[in-house]
This record gives structure tokens, sequence and C-alpha cells, in this order.
């Protein structure tokens, strides 16, 4: 039976949800159709208008934000939050320190020194009220120390910070607030650059999300998360809860085995933590190519939460038409998926007056996907293998793609005419790292993409009549 959202919770609805009909839905991450009855939608209708306040409000409330309809707002914590916080920290004594002095003494803090070159130095700016400090001797890596951590820590959440982290303000309490949901396993703010005019790697949108594998928030970083340590201790090993294994990406599969544990974890934008990124492209570069070299350790451990590129299979057929130069072709493929998306809504029972507007966007998300797809891993190698003729049609034809894809989509830092070429440069460094992590683990998952051989993937709902 589905666990309600608890009384007090408020829900918004997710910005790509679009109504269809007469209580009819569409959005979500992945995708999907939501059809009401009379009786669930009178409950919508009291849900919308205020916070839960009973279990079949709940129920409909849990439904929604589950499936990435709408998205929890808990109400306002009466008490103080339990919270310890963990940092691994190497060296970056003067980035400890700024990171101490924005958390203040409100809550005890673990710093564990994984064989900095200057202990003392560490151990200088660590020596104040409320902070313990651990030290390794041999250095094991950013998961290792964390385990070690955890050993000392008694309260019911954690919050995972790195040093070269700067938390605004109240960020645990109102990360906090979500743990009133007793689903809910982890919670990650918005991590965006120090400096507004740079980028943020690990930044991963304006908009909330449930965090999952294969959706649009796949995962969150562990430089900024709070955690239900009783949610820690279902997903832990003999090893500890954090694979000690991976050096990188150790984060991403906590996150996807608290998926696998049935925990709830949610990435809420407005908390924002500061990150103080690498100086120079070249240590940027070489960070994204040392991210992109975990990928196949951890298709090795999550085989189908990897894929880089899910695409229709109709869709990809009409884009690859295009960039052949058959125009006549890929009109008829695209009537083809207008064809295929109209029979399907009709057997919905949804106006198939939608079914220009889903098959068109279904095939721009499919173009800018597949140049994204081919930027990271094969336009170098396209590059080398296209006549010099074509070689520049190729690269300004991913350009484009990454450029509209960027204005179509999230609200980024800084102008996308300007900052478009270092995303390319982006992807490329970790598309590279990728390549040599697959070659290193002898597997090519990381590089499949996932082609759905169907008109289109329709996965319907129907809220119950028991929701009210």
């Amino acid at each position: 039976m589905t666990t309600p959202l608890p009384e007090g919770f408020r829900i918004i609805l997710d910005a790509d949800v679009r109504t269809l009909g007469d209580r009819l839905w569409w959005g979500g991450s992945p995708s999907r159709l939501l059809r009401f009855t009379e009786a669930g939608y009178g409950a919508w209708q009291e849900l919308r208008a205020g916070a839960v306040l009973t279990p079949a409000m709940g129920r409909l409330a849990r439904q929604l934000t589950d499936a990435g309809l709408a998205h929890p707002r808990p109400p306002r914590r009466a008490a103080p939050a339990d919270i310890t916080v963990v940092i691994p920290v190497r060296d970056r004594p003067e980035m400890l320190g700024r990171c101490l002095d924005a958390l203040g003494d409100r809550y005890p803090v673990v710093v564990v020194d994984d064989c900095s070159a200057d202990a003392s130095a560490v151990a200088r700016v660590a020596a104040r009220p409320g902070v313990t400090l651990l030290r390794h001797e041999i250095n094991q890596g950013p998961a290792v120390a964390r385990n070690t951590a955890l050993h000392r820590v008694r309260t019911d959440l954690v919050a995972f910070l790195d040093s070269d982290c700067v938390p605004g303000p109240e960020w645990l309490e109102r990360l906090a607030e979500h743990f009133a949901d007793p689903m809910v396993g982890a919670v990650a703010p918005r991590v965006t650059a120090l400096h507004p005019d740079e980028r943020c790697a690990l930044d991963r949108g304006v908009r909330a999300a449930r965090v999952l594998p294969n959706a649009r928030v796949s995962f969150v970083p562990a430089a900024a998360l709070l955690v239900r340590r009783g949610a820690l201790y279902d997903i832990s090993t003999p090893d500890g809860v954090f694979d000690p294994d991976l050096r990188y990406g150790e984060d991403v599969d906590l996150v996807w085995r608290l998926h696998a544990a049935d925990w709830r974890v949610r990435y809420d934008p407005s908390v924002r933590v500061a990150h103080e990124e690498p100086m120079g492209s070249r240590r940027l570069l070489a960070r994204r190519f040392r991210y992109g070299g975990s990928a196949a350790p951890l298709a090795s451990r999550h085989p189908t939460a990897l894929s880089p590129l899910i695409v229709y299979g109709w869709s990809a057929a009409t884009v690859l038409a295009l960039l052949h130069g058959r125009p006549v072709a890929a009109l008829a493929l695209f009537g083809g998926c207008l064809a295929g998306t109209g029979s399907t809504l009709r057997r919905a029972g949804v106006p198939t007056g939608h079914a220009l507007r889903l098959t068109a966007g279904d095939v721009f998300r499919t173009w800018t996907g597949i140049a994204r797809y081919s930027t990271q891993f094969t336009l170098p190698l396209l590059l080398i293998a296209v006549p010099a003729r074509g070689r520049r049609a190729l690269f300004w034809w991913s350009m484009g793609a990454l450029l509209l894809g960027r204005i179509a989509g999230e609200p980024t830092a800084g102008n996308p005419l300007r900052t478009t070429p270092a995303v390319l440069a982006d992807d490329l460094a970790y598309g590279l790292g990728v390549v040599a992590g697959c070659v290193r683990e002898k597997t090519t998952i990381p590089l499949r993409p996932t082609v759905i051989h169907r008109w289109r993937r329709t996965e319907q709902r129907t809220v119950p009549r028991s929701s009210r």
C-alpha cells in the first residue's frame, strides 16, 4: 500500500506537466500519462488549494511526487534537527577554514584528514569547539574517509560536505525539513560555482526533482548531501557505507543504492551551497576526465542505470536521415512518428491534436541528445574519419545542437553564446575519460545508447478511487 505523504506537506507541479484533456496529464520523469478518476481529480483540487490534510490527499501527493509530476514542499520544523557534519579533506587548510567558518558552531563536525602533506596546518584549522579531527596516515580517498567518520556519528541525520564548499545560512535546517517524510533517505541542495561567472560541473539545475537512474536528475553529488543515518545502515556493507574501491563516483553509487533500497532521494535547488571550482581550464578538464573514468566501474555495479543516450527509434531515424541529407526520407519518417503518436494517443483517450507538438518535441530532444552523445564519445573519431570538407559542417552541427539545447533547456550561468564552447570542451574531456575507463574495465556499457523500439513509450497511470 502506498505510504502517504505526511500531513502538512504541500506540492508544486513540475514545469513540464501538460494538460492533454479532461483529467489527463502528461509529464514526469520518465514521461508518462496520468489519468484521474472523478474522485481522484477532486482530491487533486483539494490538494492544489493547500497542504495534505487526509491520508487520501497524502496518497495522491505521494503518487504525483514519486512520478516526478510534482515536488514536495515540507512544513517548517518545530525543533532543531539532529545532525552531524562530515568533512573529508586532503590539504587545502584555507578552504577547510572557510568551510568551517560558514558552518558555524550549531552542529558537531567530524573532519577526516586523508593524509594531508601538512597535517599540522589542517589540525590548527580544525582546532575549534565542536570539531573532531581524525587522520589517515595513508591516503585512501573520500569514500574511506567518510566511512571512517561515520563510526563517530550518532545523530539521526548526517551531512556530507566537501572542504571546498561554502554553505549558506540555514542550509541544513531547510534540507532537514524533507525528513518529515519517513520515506526520504537523502536530500541534496543545488551546488553552484562560488564565483558567479563560472560554471559548476556539480550543478544539477534550477528545477526540483526526484533523483533516480535514467531520470532528468539521475544523481546528486556528496559534495553537499544530507542523509538519514538509518538509510545508510540499510545499504551498508562489510566495507562500509561508501564503496572504498571507488575513488570517483562513490556518491553516485550511494544514491543509486539508496534508490534500490526504496528510499526517496530528493533534489531541492531552493537551497544552495557554493563550490570552489579548480583554477584554470586545464585543471577543470582534468577533473572532468577523472569523473568520466568513474562511469565504467559504476556500470559494473549498476549496468542498467548508466545509459548515455535514450532515444526513440523512429525519432532517431528521422534525425539521422536529416544528417545524411535525405530530407524526403526524413519527412516520411517524421510522418510515421506523427501517425504512431496519434494512434497511441487515441488508444489512451487523448485528443490527437497534441500529437504534432509531442512528436516535434521528441525529434528536437533526439537531435540535441545525439549531438551531445556524438560530442562526448564520437566527435574526435568522426573529425578524423570524415573528409576535410565535411568536418566543418559536422563541428557546427554539434555546436548548433548544443547551443539550441542549452537555450531551450534550463537556465544556466552565463551567456549560452559565450559558454557553449566551454561546454563542448567539457563534454570532450568527460567523454575521453569514459572511453579510457571502458578500456581499463573492458566494458562498453557506458558507451551504449538505448533505443526504444516503439512509437512512443507511454506509461499510463490511473489515480484510483481509493485516493479519495
